[in-house]
């Protein structure tokens, strides 16, 4: 009897084929993590603006200029007798500050990085937001803390202002510096960072008035020649401080001006604010006699002979 092989296939079982128990295990087991979802909005890379080869190159070159002005000062003060060198000790310690501050900034170490978020506005879609990071240099702040009062005491000696002239000039000087730093460090949306600013030029009008109003009339009391050379280089100083706020609008405030280019820009501000500031008033004040301080005492003998203090009762 013959048997179709068609038939054989037909009435043949097919018979599972076995599968390895891992390989189930793995098949059948739950997920155990769920996939993380997209999200709907990328978000906007941080904008970083920090100090470039330019910057660091300026900072350093600018510390040795001060450097080398301080020393060269200091050495123009000993052809001076100690009693009239008043004018070269306050000359001399705004290079140094100048220069102290100059080498923490080019080392690092005064400067600070503000985190601020900008909202942009959008017609048509959501408004958008970025993040800058910015390098914040404080220690400019603080160099301009120390030397811009001493600037203002050399100047209002020179004029011959009264104390109570001088010392609210000074004041209101450090409060510009201040809030100035205070802004630098201010939020954006808020009145914050230009709130402080106003107040910053607000106190910076008052330094003006002193100098502008009292300072002249009292320095060309004193006599002509006085009164011409404080005229020429306090008007110098004013129209110099004056540029500071504007580049720190541009830098700082409005962030228009990149880092370097802040730095290069305060760079030439500071070297003709101070060491050409202070070469011209060494230089004049040694030919005009009528400027001369002389300072006795204890400036000038200590504690002993002339600059001794006596401690004893009148009747002793």
């Amino acid at each position: 009897m013959m048997i179709d092989p068609v038939d054989a296939l037909k009435t043949k079982s097919v018979l599972p084929i076995p599968l390895p128990t891992s390989l189930l295990s793995s098949l059948t087991a739950a997920p155990t993590a769920s996939a993380t979802p997209l999200p709907s909005v990328i978000p906007d890379p941080i904008e970083e603006q920090f100090v470039g080869d330019n910057g660091k190159k300026t900072l350093w070159v600018i510390f040795v200029a001060m450097v080398i002005t301080s020393v060269a000062f200091a050495a123009m003060s000993w052809r001076v007798p100690i009693q009239r060198r008043l004018y070269h000790f306050i000359t001399t310690l705004i290079l140094i500050f100048a220069s102290i501050s100059y080498f923490a900034m080019a080392t690092g170490h005064g400067v600070s990085v503000h985190k601020t978020i900008v909202r942009h506005q959008n017609d048509h879609v959501p408004d958008t937001t970025t993040e800058i990071h910015r390098q914040v240099f404080w220690a400019r702040y603080v160099d301009w803390a120390l030397t811009t009062p001493l600037l203002l005491l050399d100047l209002s000696l020179l004029a011959g202002l009264n104390g109570a002239h001088t010392l609210m000039a000074i004041v209101a000087d450090v409060i510009m510096i201040l809030t100035g730093l205070f802004a630098a460090f201010g939020s954006e949306g808020t009145p914050q960072k230009w709130g402080w600013y106003a107040i910053s030029c607000f106190a910076y009008l008052v330094v003006i008035w002193h100098l502008a109003v009292n300072g002249r009339a009292t320095a060309s009391a004193r006599s002509q020649k006085v009164g011409k050379f404080f005229l020429a280089i306090a008007g110098y100083t004013l129209i110099l401080w004056t540029a500071y706020p504007i580049v720190w609008g541009i830098a700082d405030g409005s962030r228009n001006l990149s880092v370097d280019g802040e730095i290069i820009a305060y760079a030439v501000l500071d070297v003709l604010a101070k060491p050409v500031f202070g070469i011209w008033l060494l230089v004049t004040h040694a030919r005009i006699p009528e400027t001369n301080i002389e300072l006795g005492g204890f400036w000038s003998y200590g504690l002993g002979s002339e600059g001794a203090v006596r401690l004893e009762d009148d009747g002793a």
